[in-house]
């Protein structure tokens, strides 16, 4: 039996100043699908806190992981709510925690300010494979949340979330700046875009 013998070849030293290879951003049309805009959990992996995770602490992992938002989670691993930047930065519902259980700040956790899974909004999954990203913006035209959930049945028929659209996102995909908002706060922003100028 002829064996074959490796060779490695040598390494390479650089020769001059590297650059780095970079993705091509994303350029999309209000024709194309809107699931080119979805964030999803099959190949991404969602962002999430514990229920009692201190609110600053909440904060903090929002900006090291470059979001602006948090799945909270139970002891059990199911998600009973979000928390947004909104919430974690602006002070109502961090006052009225601290108000209704007279705490400090330190002690506000994420599941005392968060918005319960019972009050989220979300589109299944076959609905928005449907739709162009033009058709979603205007169908949630209404819609004041910078996020929506997108869900799906899994193997076991429960409800699962798939993934998240954000209204940044479709604003930096189709490359158009909201005025007098430098960023897209919310759907509506962005169908005021998308039914009142050419992207």
């Amino acid at each position: 039996m002829n064996q074959v013998t490796f060779s490695p070849k040598p390494l390479i030293q650089l020769g001059t100043t590297p650059v780095l290879a970079m993705p091509t951003p994303k350029r999309l049309l209000p024709t194309s699908p809107a699931m080119a805009v979805l964030t999803d959990f099959s190949q991404v992996v969602p962002q999430s806190i514990d229920a009692n995770t201190p609110i600053d602490e909440a904060h903090l992992k929002m900006r090291h992981g470059g979001v602006r938002l948090l799945f909270v989670m139970d002891s059990h691993a199911h998600c009973i709510g979000v928390i947004t930047s909104k919430e974690v930065i602006g002070t109502r519902r961090i006052n009225l925690a601290m108000q209704q259980r007279s705490l400090t700040r330190a002690e506000v956790t994420a599941e005392m300010i968060m918005t319960p899974w019972h009050k989220l909004s979300a589109m299944p999954m076959s609905q928005l494979g449907s739709l162009t990203i033009e058709d979603l913006v205007i169908s949630m035209e209404t819609f004041t949340d910078q996020h929506l959930l997108i869900t799906e049945q899994n193997d076991q028929h429960e409800l699962r979330i798939r993934g998240i659209i954000s209204a940044s996102d479709i604003q930096s995909a189709v490359g158009k700046e909201i005025n007098p908002v430098p960023r897209a706060k919310s759907f509506a922003d962005i169908c005021h875009v998308i039914t009142g100028h050419d992207l």
